[in-house]
């Protein structure tokens, strides 16, 4: 009797116990296949905007360089006082206005950009603290380009570089 049982049990049990691992291995490669395909959907889509996010942060850097902007911004009635008001307000407007490119590129890109801008600000209030309030902005500014000059690789620099790096690592 028990042997009877086991013909009948047994290969339905090995039936049953194959069908599943097919159906898994089935539906879990099926799963997968859907993953990759929302990963294709979604990479199309956010090649665009990170590449225009990459942009956006080469002109910040580009921006916020001393031997751009202080041509721009020095005025002949202006003194220092003034000057370095309206440098850190000016690249801090810059930084915050692309705040939101952060979360389209790596921690470590997003450091070093945040590093440059953070040196700069530094660099302006050291010559700023160097220079007399009512010099003429002329004087404030030759001294900022001078000691940004005189540095073999800033931190801007770094920061462009690394940019141009990650956007090369995509392609």
């Amino acid at each position: 009797m028990w042997t009877e049982i086991l013909k009948y049990t047994l290969p339905a049990v090995l039936v049953i116990v194959v069908t599943y691992l097919l159906l898994h291995k089935l539906f879990k490669n099926e799963g997968e296949r859907r993953q990759y395909e929302l990963k294709k959907i979604n990479l199309s889509t956010i090649t665009p905007v990170r590449l225009k996010a990459y942009e956006r942060l080469m002109l910040l850097l580009e921006r916020i360089n001393p031997n751009r902007f202080l041509i721009s911004k020095v005025e002949a009635d202006m003194n220092s006082l003034e000057l370095h008001g309206t440098l850190l307000r000016e690249i801090r407007r810059e930084y915050e206005h692309n705040l939101s490119q952060q979360i389209y590129v790596s921690n470590e890109l997003w450091e070093s950009i945040t590093n440059a801008y953070e040196n700069l600000i530094q660099l302006i209030n050291t010559c700023a603290a160097q220079c007399p309030a009512e010099a003429p902005a002329s004087k404030l500014a030759t001294m900022i380009i001078t000691v940004y000059e005189s540095v073999e690789e800033t931190a801007l620099d770094a920061a462009r570089q690394a940019l141009k790096d990650e956007v090369k690592e995509i392609f």
